[in-house]
């Protein structure tokens, strides 16, 4: 989430989460506000809300990280950081986008917004 931040600078960006404790947490609440942006928590047993999320972490836990003994914490972060730049953004096609990868998906968006087509 940091990395992202620190590299898009969200302004008013909703961000779905579950109702883990770390989600209700003065913590969250204050890093949210302070990188603008809008907690949204999903009620209990609305699980269609984080769906795109749950996919995300599921493909990320079948990927990369399942099955694989990780000796720091460094190596598990540069081995995410390289799933999610490298390998997620720019090759992976899920259903849920078209079947575009997420970076294809995001230049037609801003294409379409700008009124390009």
């Amino acid at each position: 989430m940091l990395m992202a931040v620190r590299q898009r600078h969200p302004r008013r960006t909703a961000i779905h989460s579950d109702q883990g404790p770390q989600y209700g947490s003065d913590d969250w609440r204050r890093f949210c506000r302070a990188n603008h942006l809008e907690p949204s928590m999903s009620r209990r047993g609305n699980y269609w809300k984080n769906a795109i999320a749950e996919s995300f972490f599921s493909s990320l836990k079948k990927e990369r990280i399942n099955k694989r003994l990780y000796p720091n914490r460094e190596i598990v972060r540069v081995e995410i950081s390289d799933y999610i730049e490298l390998f997620y953004k720019r090759t992976r096609r899920p259903s849920y986008l078209g079947e575009v990868s997420p970076m294809e998906f995001e230049r037609a968006s801003k294409r379409h917004h700008r009124g390009v087509h």
